[in-house]
């Protein structure tokens, strides 16, 4: 009988013991998985795993009826039935974008994910979403923000964080056909390629001239007149210190550029040598009464790098700083402490652009035209 009561004593304790542990090893295994931010910087063989099929089967259920996804979701967190089921349910509805990498970032993983494990799931969800890509594209070139269209800015041509640039780069894949993106029909290639040619189009028609000479672009332009175009508060019609970077090196990676690209990257290329700050640097000065713990505070340094601002007023070159009350203020120091580290008005994007990529393209084009 002691004996027994021993081994019951004992079976209480572990399972106490399991039961008390069982919360930390499942919350172990959640923190173990790939954040979704890192999902296309794996190891190839990672791509063929369990792990990899489960977050691509999150993302199928991810993607809407209209082959498109919506923006800031971690699609490798591990889902309940209850969220699935909620998920199915939200399939038909169309808050569907390109904005924040959305879209074109899920398109990817699934090719990869398709080339390492063969199951055609991945790719049919892949092409339904070139179908989305295709279907969103403005006749006159340009992609809006969000495909159906939402009123307001979200249909603006969009190359705010990469947007439209982004699209671009993974239908010219497609286009051209090469490695994984074979899987794609040759009807829907030629479509991938006439798209990219559109939007090239729509990028030199886009750029920004200042008595008559070219500068750089806005972060998004209105889809009829193509003008520079306002669309959060603190995004005004400017000229973009920060994606024009993203489609200068776009343009520089075609390989037979035609003389209206050439001329569009130089006139790229003068603007940020004639608009780069120096003297200054961004740092973040600790602060614990304040919301974040610090504060980012414009110093004085002569042998800091360049800088350049986000946004600049047409036709001065005046760096502009606003806050969500709109009003243009001349330092980051005079908008609000919300905005001030809560989004980069500062870029440092253009420096590699000069003094690596520029020289590497301009020799390139010399090497060519001296065979």
């Amino acid at each position: 009988m002691l004996y027994l009561f021993n081994m019951n004593v004992h079976f209480r304790i572990l399972t106490a013991t399991i039961f008390f542990l069982l919360p930390a090893v499942l919350h172990a295994q959640e923190k173990s998985s790939v954040h979704w931010r890192e999902a296309l910087k794996q190891e190839k063989s990672w791509y063929s795993g369990t792990e990899a099929a489960r977050i691509a089967d999150n993302v199928l259920l991810y993607q809407h009826n209209n082959g498109g996804w919506s923006k800031n979701i971690d699609m490798a967190e591990r889902l309940s039935e209850g969220e699935r089921k909620q998920l199915l349910a939200e399939k038909s509805t169309g808050n569907t974008t390109i904005d924040n990498k959305a879209t074109f970032t899920q398109m990817e993983y699934l090719l990869m994910v398709h080339e390492a494990t063969g199951q055609d799931k991945y790719r049919e969800a892949f092409i339904r979403g070139v179908d989305y890509l295709l279907d969103a594209q403005y006749e006159n070139g340009g992609w809006p923000q969000y495909y159906p269209i939402r009123k307001g800015y979200y249909e603006h041509i969009t190359y705010n964080d990469g947007a439209m640039i982004g699209v671009m780069q993974l239908l010219k894949k497609v286009g051209q056909g090469e490695s994984r993106y074979g899987v794609v029909d040759a009807e829907r290639r030629k479509n991938a390629n006439k798209a990219v040619e559109k939007g090239l189009a729509a990028i030199l028609k886009t750029q920004v001239r200042v008595d008559g000479e070219l500068t750089a672009w806005c972060a998004q332009h209105d889809r009829k007149t193509l003008a520079p175009a306002k669309a959060r508060a603190y995004e005004l019609p400017s000229l973009s210190g920060g994606e024009s970077v993203g489609i200068v090196k776009y343009l520089m990676e075609i390989e037979e550029p035609g003389p209206e690209v050439v001329r569009a990257v130089e006139g790229a290329v003068n603007w940020f040598e004639e608009v780069q700050i120096s003297g200054l640097k961004l740092e973040k000065e600790k602060d614990p009464s304040l919301d974040k713990g610090y504060d980012l505070v414009v110093k004085e340094d002569s042998s800091a790098s360049p800088l350049w601002a986000r946004f600049y007023e047409i036709g001065t070159n005046r760096p502009m700083f606003t806050g969500r009350d709109g009003i243009i203020k001349d330092k980051l120091s005079e908008i609000e402490y919300e905005r001030r580290v809560g989004y980069s008005y500062y870029v440092s994007g253009p420096r590699e652009l000069l003094e690596k990529n520029y020289p590497e393209w301009k020799q390139k084009r010399m090497n060519k035209e001296g065979n």
